[in-house]
């Protein structure tokens, strides 16, 4: 993913979301991100400090849901579904694929844990930014971490994985997270068409957004957030249908569970 970069744009604002949530006390955070606030550039950590006031955050909380309603419980949710599935005992994986990274720290999370391989696959922009933003707060990127470029409208995924030590053979943990709304409908069959050739026993996890929401045709009360992606610069492109996921990813090799 080359140009101008609208999208590349949002990777931090689902970070400083992980970085509130985890200024909630421990028994009702939904999100433990110790690294997220560190892993965004100044103006937005001195906000995330902020927050750790419970007054600053249910305002924020409350902006955020006048703007777009269940936005924020949504991504949080997703967050933690997501980690939990990754260290759920029973989803043996030998390696870690997220495709569309951003700023997420999950892959150095994971590194602090043993050496699983995770690969991290964004758009040169995003790559060079998480780069430098790892040699700031780390000293580097971890061992176990590969950043791989690659631009998901026009790159073959599973060459690049391969170039940056990817294993075909080997059972792999895909993470989708906030990615396919920004895509071309051509780019996610094409990306799921790839992914289909992973090993038996691997996990996909993908998020989208309604079609319906992306046609204009029911805003679901989130008239600001439809202006913002779906107005004159249309960054979010695609959609899906709830209802006719399963047998879209079965055209692609994939199961819906």
């Amino acid at each position: 993913m080359t140009a101008p970069n609208a999208a590349a744009q949002t990777a931090f604002g689902p970070m400083v979301l992980a970085a509130i949530e985890h200024n909630e006390p421990a028994p009702r955070r939904l999100v433990d991100d110790d690294l997220a606030a560190s892993f965004l550039p100044p103006h937005l950590r001195m906000l995330v400090q902020a927050t750790r006031s419970g007054v600053v955050r249910r305002a924020v909380h409350a902006a955020t849901e006048r703007s777009g309603p269940g936005l924020w419980a949504g991504i949080a949710c997703r967050k933690r579904y997501i980690d939990e599935r990754l260290s759920d005992p029973l989803n043996v994986t030998d390696s870690v694929v997220v495709l569309g990274a951003g700023l997420d720290t999950r892959a150095c999370r994971i590194a602090r844990h043993g050496d699983l391989p995770v690969f991290e696959v964004d758009q040169q922009v995003n790559i060079d930014r998480k780069a430098a933003v790892l040699q700031r707060v780390l000293g580097g990127t971890p061992a176990s971490v590969r950043l791989v470029p690659a631009d998901f409208e026009q790159d073959p995924l599973i060459p690049a994985l391969e170039k940056h030590g990817y294993r075909p053979e080997q059972r792999t943990f895909f993470i989708w997270e906030g990615v396919t709304q920004y895509l071309s409908p051509e780019a996610v069959d094409a990306t799921l068409a790839q992914l289909g050739s992973a090993a038996a026993g691997s996990r996909l996890i993908f998020t989208y957004i309604r079609q319906d929401f992306i046609d204009g045709a029911d805003l679901h009360g989130a008239d600001a957030v439809y202006r913002r992606f779906r107005g004159r610069r249309q960054v979010w492109r695609s959609g899906m249908v709830p209802e006719l996921v399963g047998e879209r990813l079965a055209e692609h090799g994939w199961r819906l569970v």
